[in-house]
Parts: structure tokens; C-alpha cells; sequence
């Protein structure tokens, strides 16, 4: 008895082991290619704020007009957000995607002023009260290290190409 719950169990776990393989890294790009064309679409329909942040912008950003900057945000956003969602240059995208969000924490999230660990874990919050709201971009960066460290999975174009050229 124990022998056969032993063997269904572990062959539910190959079966969860080789869905995973296909969905996981899936639902991650749905996911984040849905909040990064959303955020994309917005600079697209919007105007410009970057201007009133400039100066909080990590170098090297803080060099580059603040027209360029929205300019470069806003393109990343929406194609890189593409790219990941068909799965297709995926690790780069990935990287393009966390340099903007590392870029948009440190100029929009982060709190602006805190001495103590205490006062920064106030930050870790999605609100607009102060104190910063870091929650969020931490939550994409954590999101992104599947893909950018393992790949995009088996149901994506960068694993199409990479079954086709392997081949030849």
C-alpha cells in the first residue's frame, strides 16, 4: 500500500516537474510582459514627468535629457515587454527590463530619506504615503531572475530557434 501511494506520488511530481518546464516560466513572461506593455503604453498615451525627477535619476541617467529618458523607458517598456511575451530574446529583454526598474526605483520608489533599517522596511509597501514604495519593483526584479538566469522555458521562441539550429 505504502509502495503504491509512494509511486503515485512521485510520479505526480515528474508530471508537476515536466508541466513546470512549459508553464512556469510562461505564466512569469504573461505576467510581467503584461505589467511592463501596460506601464510602455502609458508614456505612450501620457506626458512627459520625467522632467520634475531628473535629478533623482542613477548615473548614468542622470546625464541624458529627461525627453531621451522617457523616450528610452517607454520603448524598452513596450518592446521589451513583446519580446518576453513570445518568449524571443528573452534574457536580454529581461536585463533591459530590470536596468528600468532598478532606474525607476532609485528615482521614483526608494524613500527619499531613512537612517535605519526600520525606516527603510516602511518603504516595503505599495502606497503613495511616504516613505518610499519599493514593494512592487522588488517583487518584478525578483520575478525577472528566472528568466533572465534560466530562460524564457520550452514554450517560447527562443527555444523554437534554439530546437532548429541545434538541429542543423
Amino acid at each position: 500500500m505504502s509502495t503504491s501511494i509512494s509511486s503515485a506520488v512521485q510520479g505526480l511530481h515528474l508530471n508537476l516537474d515536466r508541466t513546470g518546464n512549459w508553464i512556469a516560466p510562461l505564466a512569469l513572461r504573461l505576467f510581467l510582459a503584461w505589467e511592463f506593455f501596460e506601464s510602455g503604453l502609458e508614456k505612450f498615451n501620457g506626458q512627459n514627468w520625467f522632467a520634475d525627477i531628473q535629478n533623482r535619476f542613477p548615473f548614468p541617467f542622470n546625464h541624458v535629457s529627461a525627453t531621451l529618458n522617457w523616450e528610452l523607458s517607454m520603448w524598452a517598456e513596450l518592446l521589451c515587454a513583446l519580446a518576453i511575451l513570445v518568449g524571443l530574446g528573452t534574457r536580454i529583454s529581461a536585463f533591459i527590463l530590470i536596468v528600468v526598474t532598478v532606474v525607476a526605483t532609485a528615482a521614483v520608489h526608494w524613500p527619499a530619506d531613512w537612517s535605519t533599517l526600520s525606516e527603510l522596511a516602511q518603504g516595503y509597501a505599495i502606497t503613495n504615503k511616504g516613505f518610499g514604495n519599493f514593494k512592487l519593483p522588488l517583487i518584478y526584479l525578483v520575478a525577472f531572475m528566472p528568466l533572465l538566469l534560466s530562460g524564457p522555458g520550452k514554450l517560447s521562441l527562443d527555444a523554437l530557434l534554439a530546437r532548429y539550429f541545434w538541429r542543423r
